[in-house]
């Protein structure tokens, strides 16, 4: 079945993937690092303590040791090359997807080499004909030149939207009249939380679990 009408435009962070594996994986390029350059050994599992208790993991980590500076550790944690991945089922619906759609693309707010990095770790850079990052493009969601950069370039094609924060992932895209999905946050792990009281015009047309879930939704659509 090809679906050549069909474009899926994706977030990144907590829809592609778990933004908190990126996070462990920050930790550990961090330790790793201090390791090399100060041989402090700090404590992986300290560090996701804190993470989860709300505290500020690199002030305390500069509060013992006043001689490492916040940039030495905000370049290391933003610009390594994360240890992510997605699981074999939902890759392989993913490139499904890629084969029976016109286009995939990315909306993605944050900084050039941390997101593509991450495309790229992920195995999936090369499956999305236009990526458009916050840094790059010069605006971040919910702004409306995000999205109608993709209506411009390809008419009348049909649009889905997929993301995962209520606050900015489809407001837009709903306004424009695109069909939005969100990926539900299963286990709670999402840096941005999906359960708080919020109009109707933020929500997604849809919810599914997965990937997997979203390519069922598609064909079906």
């Amino acid at each position: 079945m090809i679906m050549k009408d069909k474009i899926i435009i994706f977030d990144l962070d907590d829809t592609l993937y778990k933004e908190i594996d990126f996070l462990k994986s920050g930790y550990k390029a961090l330790i790793k690092s201090i390791k090399y350059d100060y041989n402090i050994e700090l404590s992986y599992d300290l560090l996701i303590k804190e993470y989860f208790e709300g505290e500020n993991v690199f002030q305390n980590i500069i509060y013992h040791y006043p001689f490492i500076n916040l940039d030495y550790l905000l370049n290391i944690y933003r610009y390594h090359n994360p240890d992510i991945k997605l699981p074999q089922k939902e890759l392989y619906c993913l490139k499904k997807l890629y084969k029976i759609v016109f286009s995939l693309g990315i909306i993605s707010d944050g900084r050039s080499v941390t997101q593509r990095n991450k495309l790229k770790s992920l195995g999936i850079l090369n499956i999305f004909s236009d990526i458009i990052i916050s840094e790059e493009f010069g605006s971040e969601k919910p702004a409306l030149e995000n999205y109608i950069y993709f209506e411009k370039k390809y008419p009348k094609k049909t649009f889905y939207y997929v993301g995962d924060n209520i606050l900015k992932d489809f407001i837009t895209p709903n306004k424009l009249k695109w069909i939005t999905v969100g990926i539900k946050d299963i286990n709670n792990y999402n840096i941005h939380k999906q359960s708080c009281n919020i109009s109707r015009e933020y929500l997604p047309k849809y919810w599914v679990d997965n990937i997997c879930d979203l390519l069922s939704l598609i064909i079906n659509t």
